[in-house]
């Protein structure tokens, strides 16, 4: 745990937040915190700082946050960064990105879900496909909360804050002819696909759509209608990838 991720619930009075969770545990076991020592904290979908351990009773640990006036709900974090506070700043930039993926076996979910908030990707978007299991879409890792669970894991390493966007599409067809053609006229439609003879492109700057089929791949007619959407076919080699070991390959070689 790199950042310790704070909620507006924390809070107790402006700037001070107590804790009694799996924060604070990691707080005392893996930090080995004492009262006094400065931590990395940050804001949901806010700023970042640091914050000082005012007290420790038992399992509950109460902060004392430097972040001034970025308490807020509503930070605008495009803003310019606190140039009163030196301890508060900004979260990384996102990666200009729509990650579109065939829904993987539940077991990947946790995984890929903290790759991706890890990485910087706030868009994404799990999509069904003729090879998905139907079974996959019933897996209660796909509830919001268990959702949020694992994208917070991925922040917390990351040193972010912001919290990415996760929605679930379970028709491929009416995606793939309706919504995705809107994504590719506003930005770079790629397909990752093993059959592809264009090399993954690299160092891109602008607003990228990237596709990543299921375990064994899109069939033709899928291949067809993604690439009919606005897709153009890349590809990283002769070697097959799983997808959550692609899905960093590909970021890594794009951004």
């Amino acid at each position: 745990m790199n950042l310790i991720i704070l909620f507006q619930n924390d809070f107790i009075q402006k700037n001070y937040a107590r804790i009694n969770d799996r924060r604070s545990d990691h707080i005392l076991n893996i930090h080995r915190a004492n009262i006094g020592d400065q931590l990395s904290v940050g804001i949901l979908n806010g700023m970042i700082g640091t914050a000082i351990v005012r007290k420790i009773n038992g399992a509950e640990i109460e902060l004392e946050l430097e972040l001034e006036s970025e308490l807020e709900t509503d930070v605008d974090v495009t803003s310019k960064e606190n140039t009163t506070n030196p301890y508060t700043k900004q979260p990384p930039a996102p990666l200009p990105l729509t990650l579109i993926i065939a829904l993987p076996r539940p077991k990947m979910i946790k995984r890929i879900l903290q790759t991706c908030a890890t990485m910087g990707v706030k868009d994404i978007i799990f999509l069904n496909s003729y090879r998905v299991e139907k079974s996959y879409w019933q897996t209660p890792l796909l509830q919001e909360d268990k959702i949020q669970e694992q994208l917070l894991l991925g922040l917390e390493q990351g040193k972010d804050t912001i919290l990415p966007k996760v929605t679930l599409e379970k028709r491929f067809k009416p995606f793939v002819e309706d919504t995705l053609p809107a994504l590719c006229k506003t930005s770079m439609g790629l397909l990752a696909h093993p059959h592809s003879e264009q090399p993954c492109p690299t160092h891109v700057t602008q607003h990228t759509t990237l596709i990543i089929g299921p375990e064994g791949g899109f069939i033709p007619y899928e291949v067809e209608k993604i690439q009919m959407a606005g897709c153009q076919g890349i590809t990283l080699g002769q070697r097959i990838l799983r997808v959550e070991t692609a899905i960093p390959a590909l970021l890594g070689k794009l951004f």
